[in-house]
This record gives structure tokens, C-alpha cells and sequence, in this order.
């Protein structure tokens, strides 16, 4: 390979170890071509459990949606001052960035590193991105860095099915498919098909070029819009900041003075999925020649125009 040898820092955080899979996968090609993938992990000081309790997972409900940071270890960067590209890795909770997400773009030294550089997201989830994607802009406007590329990989089975297998997932760390159930999260051939976009990112690398990169994602599908989840999802998102303004109030992290909120929080959340989303789903249905403008507009904003 003629040249300095491109070097790509890669930083990730996972419980399950998806959304490694997922970056590694996309990757892949760049690799192969003898490119310097540096990978750096992003480790709370105090980290989060898995598989979960049921009342950890909601501890972690108020400071997850409203961005709320932890403390983390720090990241060696002596290594990667001289990377040609950032991959960020990593998953939603809650409608927006997990809260070690939260705490890497709110990190002063990250973000001093982030500055002027060339950044491409890569996320996997249940099938909920569209606010953390929202979040993720910005965070890198606020930074100044180049956001080049988005890629969100998601469970592609039905909302609600996948409520179940998740939960099944992260409290008991069972993912197989059963008799009646899928296996939960993204799909090993899903998985596979990444590589594709890594392709596309080695010759815009390559090129020095990234103008059109997000285009050519989207047309080998990097991310799916369903405009039916993002309706639950703008909805949930506002509704959810309420609860967790009010939750935060009752105590910090971890808290017990909190538990009872939380617990409502709980139940409130599994009636609206089960009981109330059928209803809305309807009356989605009924006004969608009204929203199908805007629909588009949100589409074109959160799956093409990254800054």
C-alpha cells in the first residue's frame, strides 16, 4: 500500500458485546486492506451489570434519558492522535445514548480530541434510534467535529414481540429464539451484511472524500426508518423526559428513595406498550395522508443530513 498507512480508532462500549460485533463487521474491509484499526473501549469507573435486575435497569432510566453523565476511566489517546477516521459504537437506553455514550461526548478531553475530526456512528437497538440520533448531532456540533456517517443496525422483529424478547435478553441473558419467540437483537445475517458498508468507507477514506457517503449507506440499507416506531418514539421521548425529570428529584442513581417512582414508572410504561400503542397505532393510521409530508422530511433529516 503506497502511502502512510490509514490508521481508524474505534470507540465502543457494549454489555452484550452487539455492537462491537456490529463496528468490527463494518470494519472488516478496512482491515483487510491493511488499514490500523485501534480499539478503545469506553469503561464506566463503577460499571453497569449484566444481565440486569429489573429495578438496576430502571435505576438507570432518569440519567440515561436525560443525558445525565458517569465516571469513566480514561481513554489513552497517544496512540490515536494521528487517526484518519472515529468510529463511535454503541446502543440506546431509553430513547437516547446509554448513559457511558452520554458521558464519552461529555468528557472535555474526548471532545477536544473530537474537534476537526471525521466521526461515523455506529449503533445497534431494539429498533428506537431516531432520538439518539438526534442527540448524536448535537453532541458533534457542539464538538465541531465532522459527522460523516450513521449506521444503525436493529431487531427486526415486531415492536412489541421484541419488548419481550429484549427484556429476556438483558434481565436473564437468554437470547436464543424459542418455540413462539425470535432470538432478540440484531440478526447474525444483519451482522454480516455490515460489511458492506465498510466497502463503501474504505473508498471514501481512500478518496479523502466523504461528501455522498451517508447516500451510498442508505441505499445498501445502514438505517430503517419505520415512521410508525418513529410516532411512538417522538411521543415516548417527550412523555419520558417528564417521568424522568420528576424520578430525578426523588434521588440519585441507585437511590431507594426513588424505587416507588420507578416502579410506577414501570408499570406505566409496560400499560402504554401493551394497552394504549395498539390505540395510538390506529389513530396513526387514520391521519397518516396528514403526516405524510412531515414523515418524509423526518426521514430525509435523521437518515441523510448528519450536520
Amino acid at each position: 500500500m503506497k502511502g502512510k498507512q490509514k490508521k481508524i480508532v474505534l470507540f465502543y462500549y457494549t454489555q452484550t458485546g452487539q455492537a462491537l460485533r456490529i463496528a468490527e463487521k463494518v470494519c472488516e474491509p478496512l482491515v483487510q486492506t491493511g488499514y490500523e484499526v485501534v480499539r478503545k473501549e469506553i469503561v464506566p469507573e463503577e460499571p453497569y451489570p449484566f444481565p440486569w435486575s429489573a429495578m438496576g435497569f430502571f435505576q438507570a432510566f432518569p440519567e440515561s434519558r436525560l443525558g445525565i453523565p458517569c465516571r469513566l476511566k480514561p481513554i489513552d489517546l497517544s496512540d490515536v492522535e494521528d487517526a484518519d477516521l472515529v468510529f463511535i459504537a454503541g446502543q440506546s437506553w431509553y430513547l437516547s445514548w446509554s448513559i457511558p455514550l452520554h458521558s464519552f461526548f461529555q468528557s472535555e478531553d474526548l471532545r477536544k480530541y473530537l474537534k476537526g475530526r471525521d466521526v461515523i456512528v455506529v449503533m445497534g437497538c431494539r429498533n428506537m434510534w431516531v432520538m439518539t440520533q438526534e442527540k448524536t448531532r448535537e453532541y458533534l456540533r457542539e464538538i465541531g467535529a465532522n459527522y460523516v456517517g450513521f449506521i444503525s443496525l436493529q431487531d427486526k422483529a415486531p415492536n412489541l414481540v421484541s419488548v419481550i424478547t429484549i427484556v429476556r435478553w438483558l434481565f436473564y441473558n437468554k437470547r436464543e429464539a424459542t418455540r413462539f419467540l425470535p432470538a432478540a437483537g440484531v440478526s447474525p445475517s444483519e451482522v454480516d451484511h455490515a460489511a458492506v458498508y465498510g466497502h463503501i468507507i474504505k473508498d471514501a477514506l481512500e478518496q479523502n472524500d466523504y461528501s455522498g457517503i451517508q447516500e451510498k449507506l442508505m441505499d445498501n440499507n445502514a438505517v430503517t426508518f419505520l415512521s410508525t416506531v418513529y410516532f411512538i418514539e417522538k411521543n415516548g421521548y417527550r412523555l419520558w423526559g417528564h417521568w424522568a425529570r420528576f424520578i430525578i428529584r426523588k434521588g440519585t442513581y441507585n437511590d431507594p428513595k426513588r424505587e416507588p417512582y420507578l416502579r410506577v414508572f414501570c408499570a406505566y410504561l409496560f400499560f402504554v406498550l401493551y394497552a394504549v400503542s395498539p390505540i395510538g397505532m390506529i389513530f396513526f393510521f387514520l391521519t397518516y395522508p396528514l403526516r405524510r409530508a412531515s414523515l418524509r422530511r423526518a426521514k430525509q433529516e435523521m437518515c441523510y443530513e448528519l450536520n
